[in-house]
């Protein structure tokens, strides 16, 4: 079948997947007769009364931005897409049925609306003869990548409006079609004739955005899984992605210039330091974060972007106080604040500050509906780290927590949350042992990478350190699971001596806990993580020989343990890594 096969884009226009998904999905059923705008309003007039509710949203003035986009919504591209970006927003923000449909409304019309502008061709011609992009008018081009960021963002609201496996299928599908639409797009930019600069400005924004974006997001993905993709005709370079995206963040007059940003920020912020080893690129996002802070003074996703970027360098106290302003610069998205809460409440606790954490764990658990599941655990988790001065009400609410906590097991696209399994399995554990756990939040802390911040101030890791000798110390032999609490201590006790520099001891440790893997009762991903850690400490020392055992290793002796997925993320960076050097040696060889 071609929808399987490896074919050229420049030959097969994407607008054939479109009947497939029409006929499978009714994207177009029942929807309303769409007005083409009127040929008296100007196109590029469109798109800067656009680009002005771009410029409202991001300070902060969504009413004002909704205003703009809500009048032209059923009839201009640019303003349909819009709309249904912040309803699609307060959809994830939120979770909540009502809004999902809403959001899931919106992308239909602007799918509708965009459909409507889209170049119309014979689909049979398309699969035998180049298409000629130079026929296409400038609304035309436009259209197609509109298209495209409505059916991804369609794709991805299915994951969660409907959680069946058909669902499914036919959300991978749309995110297939809008790939090749991209690619489509792509070439549309290197080959029409742009006689309107502006136009063509804000059109490579988008192509930048899309290309870079699907490039930087596929190259993440594990080797098995990537395999797959490329299979079916994607394919993802973590470079180029970042290169194309780099590349949009300087077209300073497109209207997705600002959204190539965002995209650097939360890769560089985010993504590097929760599923990689890497660091991420803070000057270049100490520059960005500059500039746009200039623009936007009053931003709550800039603000919340410079609380992210002091917290990866280690400045705890200066984090939390822009995460602060970034929660009080608006009260029209309560749910934004959420993510406030999320990074103060992992801030403090990496300040050991348990009370203030457990207060913004408080708030998560009573206003967020993302996951109850993991907000109920590390709420009692942080309380469980305050220990001798727990009231008796206090020790209550923890074992309340721990018994609540997976009654809110959820399922997103018919699959359960890695880490809510996790959290439940520790609830468990939790009475099995007596209402007692080892270090729960110091756990969390690893589980999440948070060491790499531990590590950009020695007084931070030392403190974690001192936490983790003094449990070892304490631990009772004749306990039921000593072997699991002495593992992940002795894990723990490695990540923090790798941190310090103090090499030869890690590595110690992490060989405990290899060791140590026919012993453990349950928790048997402490080895291949262990594993994973010696691969590191070989990193670091350029043996890189041995980081290829070590990682081999764990990813082919080991599996079926918790939290699995999370660490082939991490050997994939590292593989990553590894292969990136080798081309640099034989560059510099050459």
């Amino acid at each position: 079948m071609i929808l399987f096969g490896d074919f050229n884009m420049a030959e097969v226009d994407s607008g054939l997947f479109d009947d497939d998904l029409e006929d499978d999905d009714s994207e177009f059923e029942d929807a309303e007769e769409i007005p083409v705008m009127n040929s008296n309003v100007d196109f590029e007039g469109l798109i800067d009364n656009a680009c002005l509710a771009v410029h409202y949203f991001f300070n902060n003035n969504f009413e004002d931005a909704r205003k703009i986009l809500e009048p032209w919504s059923k009839s201009s591209m640019y303003h349909a897409l819009g709309l249904s970006v912040f309803e699609f927003l307060e959809a994830l923000m939120t979770f909540e049925h009502k809004q999902i449909q809403k959001a899931s409304a919106a992308l239909k019309t602007s799918l509708a609306v965009c459909n409507s502008y889209r170049h119309k061709g014979n689909a049979l011609g398309k699969m035998v003869r180049r298409t000629n992009y130079e026929n296409f008018s400038p609304e035309e081009a436009h259209a197609e990548l509109c298209f495209a960021e409505s059916l991804l963002l369609k794709a991805m609201l299915s994951f969660v409006e409907d959680e069946t496996l058909v669902s499914f299928i036919k959300a991978s599908l749309k995110i297939r079609s809008c790939y090749n639409t991209y690619k489509e797009c792509n070439l549309i930019l290197k080959t029409h004739k742009w006689t309107n600069k502006k136009l063509a400005v804000h059109y490579e924004s988008g192509v930048k955005m899309g290309i870079g974006a699907f490039n930087l997001m596929i190259s993440l993905l594990p080797s098995r899984a990537k395999k797959l993709l490329e299979f079916i005709g994607f394919s993802g370079s973590r470079k180029f992605g970042l290169s194309e995206l780099e590349q949009g963040c300087n077209l300073k007059n497109g209207i997705r210039q600002i959204l190539c940003v965002m995209m650097i920020l939360a890769y560089n912020l985010i993504v590097t330091y929760t599923i990689s080893h890497r660091e991420g690129d803070l000057m270049l996002c100490e520059k960005i974060l500059k500039e746009e802070l200039i623009m936007y003074p009053k931003g709550a996703w800039f603000l919340f972007f410079k609380g992210r970027l002091e917290l990866m360098k280690g400045n705890l106290k200066e984090s939390q106080r822009w995460y602060k302003e970034s929660w009080g610069s608006q009260s029209v998205w309560p749910q934004f604040h959420h993510l406030c809460f999320w990074e103060l409440m992992w801030s403090c606790s990496l300040n050991q500050d348990w009370k203030e954490a457990s207060l913004y764990a408080g708030y998560l658990l009573t206003d967020s509906k993302w996951s109850r599941t993991i907000y109920s655990y590390q709420k009692a988790s942080i309380l469980l780290m305050m220990e001798e001065s727990l009231s008796r009400d206090e020790r209550q609410e923890i074992s309340q927590l721990m018994k609540n906590a997976p009654n809110y097991k959820q399922r997103i696209a018919g699959k359960s949350l890695p880490l809510e399994k996790f959290a439940i399995k520790r609830t468990e554990r939790f009475f099995a042992q007596k209402k007692w756990l080892c270090l729960p939040v110091i756990e969390l802390m690893y589980i999440w990478n948070f060491f790499k911040v531990l590590g950009k101030k020695l007084q931070l890791v030392q403190n974690v350190h001192v936490l983790v000798e003094r449990e070892l110390k304490k631990l009772n032999k004749d306990m039921e699971y000593y072997d699991d609490n002495r593992a992940l201590l002795e894990l723990l006790r490695g990540a923090c001596l790798r941190h310090m520099k103090a090499n030869l001891q890690a590595e110690e440790a992490f060989k405990t806990v290899v060791k140590s893997y026919k012993k453990l009762k349950e928790d048997t991903f402490l080895t291949p993580f262990a594993i994973v850690e010696l691969a590191l400490l070989e990193l670091d020392r350029g043996n890189y020989e041995k980081v290829h055992q070590y990682l081999d290793d764990a990813k082919k002796n080991y599996t079926g343990y918790s939290l699995e997925s999370r660490l082939h993320f991490k050997i994939h960076a590292i593989n990553n890594d590894l292969m990136e050097r080798n081309k640099q040696k034989q560059v510099n060889s050459s």
